[in-house]
């Protein structure tokens, strides 16, 4: 609604709360007194603020207001909790229903003994106030004279302030043009640069002509400096990315030793044959298994080879990897080379630093390969460190944890959803960003939620076998895949259709989801109380139901429970008749399964007692058999009971959707008879 609703003239009683709704309910205007003791927002459900039980008292006093002036029309709603009487009147206004609301006292003749108790103590609490305000206003006098001292050093501290903020904002402006710049400059550089290498290498290459040796020697002078400009290029796209929070983690497991392998094979062909360097690999001791985002990890390392091999004019370049202490691993590049200065341990870490020797002048490097490298590990939950004696060589270790506290933390979770939490509902959520689940997962978590993570189609359809969430929440647009087909299979499908599906996601593709039958849809980022919000009226729509079976077959009971183990069903059991009757009558399930032979008494005698018992007479039966009915018994039951089952045809399946059907189903609409 794009118009304020306007206020009533009539509303502004200090003891009254004051509301306008639309004719379906929904708030669209409350007064501040309205909001505090009733916490009533605009864009909420009227029919919400009323005390259990009693939402169609509210219901029909919108339906009257609507058309005619209401009076004196008594509703109870929860205030912080507790239900409160109020008297409300109400009329049309202008389209919509004006409603005022006064709080009935609970004791009224209490009140007034209050009040006249109040009144004398009035005359008392005057005098005294009179002598208070006479001290008050000499201490106001002493205070005023405070205040203009502090009013004037608040002036100074405010200059200040309004200084540092002025610089703060300025250097947060400046780092976010830099960003962008070195971001759209890096992509820019980067298309001209390939076309430079790519000319270059047709030069070199004698299919395409001969070259003199002195013209060689240039294009190859132009093919280097290319590569070196491209690799500073790629190193500060990779630094602004970091800097901006745009790095994205793609973890996955594998073994140190084929990556020490790998690597070889990539820095290998940076030494010729008769180099007087040697680029050694150890072999780890134990083979080591990493979680975490390997290509990452060997840029890390190719940065500390290559530096290392700049710096080593002969001897030996050792790349080795071990276990380290809290379940980490050590990575580690030792080199014979010239070494580092302990002046300028940190230093070489800072972006575009240098230090000053012959050979840094010899080699120029581009300065960010430290740089980078350290901040990388930093995003993989790591650090770099060196050690270094001039003249002795230098020792860079890359320490970092063998499984990505990201992952780690997505494994628990992961592990948490094996064992469903009694009182918790389960949200299914399926989507492939960890720090996405790890947000749903703080939400949920501390709402009355358990929320059941899974990255990919395939594992929302094996955790769907095991449990029957109550609600799911949906990205459809997964890393290598869709999930609409996913979410048409759910809805289309009888054991799956009535759970609701929240579809949360990047791309405004809402025509097409409603149309696949999701109950919701929402562009992200998603807002704590929204989400909470809307699962909570989800849940509500698919609450735990109580179910009895009354069956002395040992097996048979069994087998129920397995296949309704992890849907939101609560069952009790019986072994006899009597003991049956008693539990439907102590405890009111939702639905009653009953086998037809009983050791004491049949089906029959068993539904006569429900039925002559008002506390039982309105639960629905399933009667579920192996016993061959004839026609006579199959029409009677028919009669009394939802639905009839064999029990050999009764699977995981079936069994829900007759539970479901049976539910929702009217008592006198008669019974189905399923033959499987």
């Amino acid at each position: 609604m794009t118009n304020a609703v306007p206020t009533p003239v009539w509303h502004a009683l200090s003891r009254e709360v004051a509301l306008a709704c639309a004719p379906s309910g929904e708030i669209l205007w409350a007064d501040e007194r309205a909001v505090r003791m009733l916490e009533a927002v605009p864009g909420a459900a009227l029919r919400q603020l009323a005390a259990p039980g009693l939402e169609e008292k509210v219901e029909r006093l919108l339906t009257l207001a609507r058309d005619e002036r209401v009076e004196g029309w008594e509703v109870v709603l929860c205030v912080g909790g507790q239900p409160r009487t109020f008297a409300f009147r109400g009329m049309p206004h202008e389209g919509h229903v004006a409603l005022v609301g006064s709080l009935v006292p609970e004791d009224y003749a209490a009140s007034l003994s209050q009040v006249s108790e109040t009144l004398s103590e009035l005359a008392a609490l005057h005098r005294e106030t009179e002598r208070q305000q006479r001290e008050l206003k000499r201490r106001a006098d002493e205070l005023l004279r405070l205040n203009r001292e502090l009013e004037e050093s608040n002036r100074g501290v405010r200059k200040l302030h309004a200084e540092l903020d002025e610089k703060t904002e300025s250097m947060i402006r400046t780092a976010e043009i830099k960003s962008r710049v070195v971001a759209n400059v890096s992509h820019e550089f980067r298309t001209p640069l390939h076309s430079i290498l790519g000319l270059a290498r047709l030069l070199l290459n004698p299919a395409n002509g001969t070259l003199s040796g002195e013209q060689q020697k240039q294009v190859q002078f132009i093919r280097s400096s290319a590569e070196a400009l491209f690799e500073l290029v790629s190193d500060l796209l990779d630094l602004s990315k970091l800097e901006s929070g745009k790095t994205t983690l793609r973890p996955t497991r594998f073994g140190a030793r084929d990556f020490l392998g790998a690597l070889r094979g990539m820095m290998r062909p940076l030494l010729t044959s008769d180099s007087p360097v040697e680029l050694r690999f150890a072999e780890p001791l134990d083979e080591l298994t990493l979680e975490t985002d390997e290509a990452k990890v060997s840029q890390v390392l190719r940065n500390l080879v290559s530096n290392a091999l700049k710096f080593t004019e002969k001897g030996h370049v050792t790349v080795s990897v071990k276990a380290g202490p809290d379940d980490r691993v050590l990575f580690q590049v030792r080199d014979s080379g010239i070494g580092i200065a302990p002046e300028y341990h940190q230093h070489i870490f800072e972006e575009f630093a240098q230090v000053d020797s012959p050979l840094q002048k010899k080699v120029r490097g581009t300065g960010l390969g430290l740089s980078l490298s350290r901040r990388l590990a930093t995003f993989l939950g790591g650090d770099l460190t060196v050690q270094s004696t001039p003249g002795h060589g230098s020792t860079f270790t890359f320490s970092l944890p063998r499984v990505h506290p990201e992952v780690a933390e997505f494994n628990v979770i992961t592990e948490r959803s094996q064992q469903l939490e009694p009182g918790r509902s389960p949200v299914l959520v399926l989507e492939d960003d960890r720090q996405t689940l790890f947000l749903y997962e703080k939400y949920l978590s501390r709402s009355g939620f358990q929320v059941l993570p899974v990255r990919t189609v395939d594992e929302a359809r094996r955790t769907l076998q095991r449990v029957r969430p109550a609600a799911v929440v949906l990205d459809v647009m997964l890393e290598g895949e869709t999930s609409w087909s996913f979410l048409s299979e759910l809805k289309t499908n009888e054991a799956t259709r009535d759970i609701p599906i929240l579809v949360v996601t990047l791309m405004d593709r809402e025509q097409k989801a409603r149309a696949l039958g999701a109950d919701e849809f929402w562009l992200k980022p998603v807002a704590e109380e929204q989400l909470l919000r809307k699962l909570a009226n989800m849940a509500r729509a698919a609450p735990v139901k109580k179910l009895l079976i009354i069956d002395d077959d040992d097996v048979h009971r069994y087998l129920f429970r397995q296949m309704l183990s992890g849907t939101p069903y609560v069952l009790n059991e019986a072994d006899n008749g009597p003991e049956g009757i008693r539990l439907a009558r102590e405890q009111s399930p939702d639905l009653i399964f009953l086998d037809f032979v009983l050791p004491d008494m049949t089906a029959f005698d068993v539904l006569d007692e429900l039925k002559v018992d008002p506390r039982t007479r309105d639960i629905p039966v399933i009667l579920h058999t192996s016993h061959q009915l004839n026609e006579e018994e199959r029409q009677r039951l028919a009669k009394e009971t939802s639905t009839i089952l064999a029990k050999h045809t009764v699977s995981r399946e079936v069994a829900i959707a007759r539970i479901r059907d049976a539910l929702h189903k009217n008592l006198g609409s008669g019974a189905e008879v399923h033959r499987g």
